[in-house]
């Protein structure tokens, strides 16, 4: 099967009208995932920011991370680690490729916020460099690069669907267990229909929370504690800990 994931869309200043309808379609596409967008669903206000120019196209890919279409689907539908890991897919382009990547942005989405978890990508330096301003977000962590580890290439592609896949369908992370482990994942490209089978559920997973800070039973107390929680339990878990004031320093899977 040929996978072709690296088709870049741009948007220029001399781009048509129907050059913008395009780049609306591969911001909708390369964003949510390749779901069906009912009309309903669009942003209207937003799509036609985009068209007279009001905004970029960074800025409508912020626009709809931020949808309730996305958050719905992926931040309260999804285990922690999928939501991470399709907010790499989507927004960067790639899978991520360390504990530590994934343990920051689980730690940010709950104690900063959802909104503050999109911005993180769409603001660093990395987005910047890859894709600009105008520049609609695609695979290129899929592609074998001079420099990059195998492993990027390998996850990224674990992620991809095919063109027929849609990223809703899956609810539990398929990359836990190799960025936990920090091993290497053997290639398996989707089939006809676009779905690969997915990894057991990450809600079903123990993880390792490192804390540095009070705790819960003697807030005057500082120190470093570990907890052991269930994927389904870590959200809620992590909630607690930041009320407590504690300081996450780490997240593992353990079994």
């Amino acid at each position: 099967m040929s996978v072709v994931l690296d088709a870049p869309v741009e948007l220029w200043p001399t781009s048509s009208s129907d050059d913008r309808q395009a780049v609306i379609r591969a911001v909708y596409k390369q964003v949510l995932g390749n779901p069906h967008v009912m009309e309903s669903e669009r942003l209207t206000i937003a799509e036609s920011k985009l068209c007279d120019g009001t905004i970029t196209v960074r800025e409508f890919v912020r626009a709809v991370a931020k949808s309730d279409f996305y958050r719905s689907r992926y931040f309260e539908s999804c285990a922690p680690y999928r939501f991470v890991e399709l907010n790499f897919k989507h927004l960067l382009g790639r899978a991520p490729l360390a504990q530590e990547e994934l343990s920051e942005h689980i730690c940010r989405s709950t104690q900063e916020g959802y909104e503050a978890e999109i911005d993180s990508y769409l603001d660093s330096p990395e987005y910047q460099e890859k894709f600009g301003e105008n520049t609609v977000p695609y695979y290129q962590g899929a592609k074998s690069q001079v420099g990059q580890k195998q492993v990027g290439y390998n996850r990224t592609l674990s992620l991809y669907q095919g063109y027929a896949g849609v990223d809703s369908a899956f609810t539990a992370s398929r990359l836990v267990d190799f960025v936990a482990g920090n091993s290497g994942n053997k290639i398996t490209l989707p089939t006809t229909g676009g779905r690969i089978s997915a990894y057991k559920d990450a809600t079903e997973k123990t993880f390792k929370i490192l804390v540095k800070g009070s705790k819960f039973d003697s807030p005057r107390r500082l120190s470093n504690t570990e907890y052991l929680v269930s994927g389904a339990n870590m959200t809620p878990q992590i909630q607690r800990i930041h009320r407590a004031g504690g300081k996450i320093v780490s997240i593992t899977e353990v079994a």
